[in-house]
């Protein structure tokens, strides 16, 4: 098992190459200020990440048709519980009209998406995504009955197939 992992971040995109538990590459692409003052928004950077990404695999002789398994970081998703998700189309649609917010967590499944459906036998997931709700019922609990504590947002959302 060959997995691709993609973390991109505010000022960064960190990626990583692991065959089975052995890490067998890793980057952390700094994007400086007048790199990302191109772009309106976050969500334009798609792109620009994306071929950065493969440029850098590239440049290590990284033989894509190899990787099995691509992870992005989870995005800004309706809330799950913890876990490993396959990405689909109605949580790239989540992930495109930024449900939840705008950040560059989101392209993660975007990208990892986008690069596994021009390999031949490799699938895109997102990971433990920022979303995470698994709080007790008790620790909703505010002290006010008109409000409730939420993990970042409720409730918890399935995305089918």
């Amino acid at each position: 098992m060959t997995v691709l992992v993609i973390n991109p971040g505010s000022t960064s995109t960190k990626i990583a190459v692991y065959e089975e538990e052995s890490e067998i590459f890793q980057k952390n692409i700094k994007h400086s200020s007048s790199d990302l003052a191109q772009f309106e928004k976050i969500s334009d950077q798609y792109h620009f990440r994306r071929d950065l990404i493969l440029k850098e695999l590239k440049a290590e002789s990284i033989d894509l048709e190899l990787i099995n398994c691509i992870v992005g970081r989870g995005g800004l998703i309706k809330p799950v519980k913890s876990g490993v998700y396959l990405v689909n189309e109605r949580m790239k649609e989540d992930l495109r009209m930024e449900i939840l917010g705008e950040h560059a967590c989101n392209l993660g499944g975007l990208i990892a998406d986008d690069i596994a459906s021009t390999l031949s036998s490799a699938k895109a997931y997102i990971a433990d995504p920022v979303v995470v709700d698994e709080m007790e019922d008790v620790a909703r609990i505010s002290g006010h009955p008109k409000f409730e504590r939420v993990s970042f947002l409720a409730p918890v959302f399935v995305y089918p197939g």
